[in-house]
């Protein structure tokens, strides 16, 4: 399983990972320590260079944030409100949890955009909010860049480390690594169930 995916990454190249960690901030539940680990690993194989899937990996980062940037600077909050009433569901967002990132981004201004980069929850939502509070476009792509740039090294860097370990005990890494998957997929699931929409009505 490991090798699969690991060939998989390495046969889609650096402009794979772009599009893959573009997803990934677009559509969960594809999870960036997955892709970006996978693709530290590569790196201590030596069949990919740490310095290109960084930058090229962070880029399809900043690329997956602006899209719900351009979302929250197109439209007003009524009709953001009537957009997570009708998607939320899928994209498993809760208006609640843009209101949370919404209020965190007025209290802290733009720096909130870099710090929450590496929350595995606001990380996506935040882009909304700063869109909608008409934040200035190379603002938010510095910050998120910045963010995004310190949380991929990390998640290379670690999968780097961890490449002899995963060699060494590839049953145990395997069945980690399932479950991590796997435990990805049942939170998604969870959340389709249990998710309620919205009312599209503003408050």
């Amino acid at each position: 399983m490991n090798e699969f995916i690991l060939q998989t990454i390495a046969q889609g190249g650096y402009w794979g990972i772009f599009l893959l960690m573009a997803l990934e901030n677009i559509f969960p539940p594809i999870p960036s320590e997955i892709i970006m680990g996978f693709g530290g690993i590569l790196v201590a194989r030596g069949q990919m260079d740490f310095l290109p899937l960084w930058l090229i990996g962070t880029s399809g980062t900043v690329v997956g944030n602006l899209f719900w940037y351009w979302l929250g600077y197109r439209w007003r909050e009524p009709q953001l409100r009537a957009f997570i009433a009708r998607h939320g569901r899928w994209l498993t967002f809760e208006w609640h949890e843009f209101e949370s990132a919404r209020d965190r981004f007025r209290r802290n201004g733009d720096w909130i955009v870099f710090f929450l980069r590496f929350s595995p929850f606001l990380r996506t939502i935040i882009s909304l909010p700063a869109g909608l509070a008409k934040m200035k476009m190379w603002r938010f792509l510095l910050f998120t860049f910045l963010g995004s740039l310190v949380w991929n090294g990390a998640l290379i860097a670690g999968g780097s480390a961890l490449s002899g370990l995963i060699s060494e005990y590839e049953a145990v890494a395997e069945w980690a690594i399932l479950a991590f998957i796997g435990g990805g997929v049942i939170w998604y699931v969870y959340r389709l169930i249990v998710w309620e929409p919205v009312s599209a009505e503003a408050d």
